[in-house]
């Protein structure tokens, strides 16, 4: 696994949101992402029965409707002080469509690492690699 510096300010950004943001079981992650442009987007995730984004896929449309379409490093942190948490296996595969070169925040039994997307998906799918030509 490769491990890069944690930016903790992100960290600290999806926990404060967590604490103040999330009530009840609608929504109980929270999630911030760092753009290239050094920007910090957060947003929280939308349960319902029927499904409904994470934490993780609301920060990636926030980032788009504020206009950063390429981010650099993504963390979740669970409600009632639960931490960082890994992403689910959507997740997972959304932001390696979405960014390849992301680099995700997961705890380890060292302690927080930033691991690229592709560590947390081997033997990886990459959906534009596998969808059919268009005709010219």
């Amino acid at each position: 696994m490769h491990t890069h510096h944690v930016d903790e300010e992100l960290v600290a950004a999806a926990t404060e949101v967590a604490r103040t943001r999330c009530r009840g079981d609608n929504h109980t992650m929270a999630a911030a992402a760092r753009a290239t442009d050094g920007r910090i987007v957060t947003g929280v995730n939308a349960y319902h029965f029927t499904g409904g984004p994470c934490a993780e896929l609301v920060v990636v449309g926030t980032a788009a409707a504020q206009g950063a379409y390429d981010l650099r490093t993504i963390v979740a942190v669970g409600d009632r002080d639960r931490g960082v948490v890994p992403p689910c296996g959507r997740c997972r595969q959304a932001l390696l469509d979405y960014f390849p070169a992301l680099e995700v925040v997961v705890p380890t039994p060292a302690g927080l690492r930033a691991v690229p997307v592709t560590d947390l998906l081997p033997h990886t799918y990459v959906w534009a690699d596998h969808q059919p030509d268009t005709p010219s």
